[in-house]
């Protein structure tokens, strides 16, 4: 497994390739290329920043049976996709401030996919060489918004709402980790990628199909049961197999 990510340091934005304690690097973002400048920096020393920038956040709903349960819907038969805006995305560490302290607004844990090279009309066989990596997101959503509009857009759009990383991995198998969520340290969402409907390769060729995605793009897989409401002061820690866990706490909107 190779570990990538985005840095703050000295107030510019890097990118590079994490080994060990150190931080090598890249002259452009990991996923455009692997060119390293030379220089090697102490993790330490530098603050974990969102590790993509994506043109387009795509997020996918009901792929988890239990899920559709507990939602009360019912399957599409196809994966169901919407856009979430790329302003939402949040780093590690960072707070998800709540935009309407009146709303429910829940917490989902879901595995995503970083696209590294473009796709379009990707047959399922070949979509997993169009993925550079995969990191640990969460799709915040505002429910009083959702079920009346009739649409997700918004409801899972406004700042702070899609935290993801801390790093993005690379040469790793996705198709049976574990994946939790745990709020004050409680586990709340508990389940298996392998428990997914539509795998990865399904997700990207079938998001392909007419749309061009762009190295940078990134994917969301859906989240399994379990969701539940945040409130100011909470602490939530999402993590999938052995990888750094992603941590956010979780205010009202200043």
């Amino acid at each position: 497994m190779r570990t990538f990510g985005g840095f703050d340091s000295n107030g510019g934005a890097i990118y590079g390739e994490v080994r060990g304690e150190n931080v090598h690097v890249l002259r452009k973002p990991f996923w455009l290329g692997l060119d390293e400048s030379g220089e090697v920096l102490p993790l330490r020393d530098l603050q974990i920043a969102v590790p993509a920038a994506p043109s387009k956040l795509i997020a996918v709903g009901l792929n988890y049976a239990d899920h559709i349960a507990e939602m009360k819907r019912t399957p599409l038969g196809t994966p169901l996709i919407w856009f979430k805006a790329p302003t939402s995305v949040l780093p590690h560490d960072g707070i998800i401030e709540i935009a309407y302290p009146e709303h429910q607004t829940d917490f989902e844990v879901e595995l995503g996919v970083l696209i590294g090279a473009r796709a379009k009309n990707v047959p399922v066989e070949r979509a997993l060489g169009h993925v550079f990596g995969y990191t640990i997101g969460e799709d915040i959503s505002d429910r009083d918004l959702q079920k009346s509009e009739k649409q997700f857009a918004r409801c899972k759009s406004f700042d702070t709402y899609t935290p993801v990383g801390p790093f993005v991995y690379a040469g790793v198998e996705v198709a049976d980790l574990p994946i939790t969520l745990r709020q004050n340290g409680e586990i709340r969402q508990e389940a298996r990628t392998s428990q997914m409907i539509y795998s990865v390769a399904e997700i990207v060729s079938f998001a392909s199909q007419g749309l061009t995605l762009l190295p940078g793009d990134l994917i969301l897989t859906g989240t399994p049961a379990g969701v539940g409401p945040i409130r100011s002061g909470d602490q939530l820690e999402a993590s999938i197999g052995d990888w750094p866990k992603l941590r956010n706490r979780v205010s009202l909107r200043a």
